[in-house]
């Protein structure tokens, strides 16, 4: 599940980054479409990467990746701007991911 989750994950973010680079006109839009892209992107080749080894933490990547990138994709599509509280939640879930996997790999 998480393989599958991680590939849809993939394809949305280059749907979004294409999407900002492309089909809209307004910069903020577009920076935002393109920087959730790119940590969706990047976390969901990490989870990939890592979910043998560490499945709770390749989990917890893919899960704040989406809080993350899709909140900063309703807000490049006119949703409420509130929604930017939301996007450092994301951004922890990745963060505390990333270090339960060097824990899991640390591990002999």
């Amino acid at each position: 599940m998480i393989a599958i989750l991680a590939c849809l994950s993939a394809a949305l973010a280059i749907g979004a980054g294409a999407f900002g680079a492309h089909g809209v006109a307004d910069p903020k839009a577009a920076e935002w479409l393109r920087t959730g892209g790119i940590y969706q992107l990047i976390h969901a080749v990490g989870a990939l990467a890592i979910m043998g080894v560490a499945r709770g933490a390749a989990a917890v990547m893919l899960v704040g990746a989406a809080i993350f990138a899709i909140s900063l994709y309703v807000m490049a599509l006119g949703g409420p701007k509130w929604l930017g509280a939301i996007t450092p939640i994301g951004g922890t879930l990745m963060i505390a991911g990333w270090l339960w996997a060097a824990w899991n790999f640390s591990r002999p």
